[in-house]
């Protein structure tokens, strides 16, 4: 198989997306929700109106696009308990995100929970997903993937869903689920363009890891497709990120005390946005 695949052409998913390169896209971290196990009882008003607020926050911020996020350590739902009535109660919070904010917004699962988050997608009227682990969960175990078992893993494959990008993390860091300490970042980012992903994520494995600026250079050189940044963005480094990527996806730096669960702190957005327009001046 030739080292790098041709394929379709397609325009910048980002700029298509947000309107322009160097795009900041903001994380909403949900409530548990009904069917997950850290599920607590909440009402499903409750869990909507904090997810709207918290959109509210980084609207009146300056981002340009929100994942709604809903993976991950407790309180959130790991892939395998995205059932029916997670999924349904996903796809109404974040209908109600994306009527509220009027930003593009995204939606953010593990990687074997696809036709779920396909599923949630649509209902939603959400732009694209962002799928975590993607190299980590069907390709670093038994190697380059190709022909029907590929066609199978590929997110648009069954329901035909164009229209839907996908966002694939290319991971840099070894941590918990890391299956891909023994391949290059190179063969990782050809992995992520050959499963038909329309951005590449540069990101850790873990909340506070990060790609280095090599890293970033790497991959960025080794895929056609945009690359964004996904972990480790403050004030202080995101203009040399914006000079090699195409958007930066924050989370932890916005929150209330730096943690990812909390909600946005607006002076934390402030500054950070500042940063940002320097960067893009």
């Amino acid at each position: 198989m030739p080292a790098k695949p041709v394929f379709r052409p397609r325009p910048n998913a980002i700029e298509a997306l947000f309107g322009r390169r160097k795009a900041v896209i903001g994380v909403i971290h949900s409530l548990p929700l009904p069917g997950s196990p850290g599920y607590e009882g909440q009402p499903m008003t409750e869990i909507v109106d904090f997810a709207v607020a918290e959109a509210e926050r980084y609207r009146a911020g300056g981002v340009d696009g929100l994942i709604v996020e809903n993976h991950g350590d407790i309180p959130f739902s790991k892939p395998e308990h995205l059932g029916p009535e997670t999924a349904a109660g996903m796809a109404v919070m974040t209908d109600a995100v994306r009527r509220a904010s009027g930003l593009t917004v995204g939606v953010n699962v593990l990687a074997n929970g696809a036709i779920q988050a396909l599923a949630v997608a649509k209902a939603a009227g959400a732009a694209f997903i962002r799928v975590n682990q993607w190299a980590n969960a069907y390709v670093a175990n038994e190697g380059f993937v190709e022909g029907p078992a590929a066609a199978a893993t590929r997110y648009r494959a069954w329901l035909q869903a164009r229209e839907v990008k996908i966002f694939a993390d290319v991971h840099v860091k070894h941590g918990a689920h890391a299956i891909t300490a023994d391949r290059s970042i190179p063969e990782l980012a050809r992995d992520v363009e050959f499963f038909d992903a329309d951005v590449a994520i540069a990101t850790g494995q873990r909340t506070g890891d990060s790609a280095t600026m090599e890293e970033l250079s790497t991959i960025a050189g080794g895929t056609a497709l945009p690359v964004a940044v996904g972990s480790g963005v403050t004030p202080e480094n995101v203009g040399d990120i914006l000079t090699v990527a195409d958007a930066v996806i924050v989370a932890s730096y916005l929150k209330r005390d730096g943690v990812w669960w909390n909600p946005v702190d607006p002076e934390r957005l402030r500054t950070f946005m500042a940063a940002v327009e320097r960067a893009r001046a």
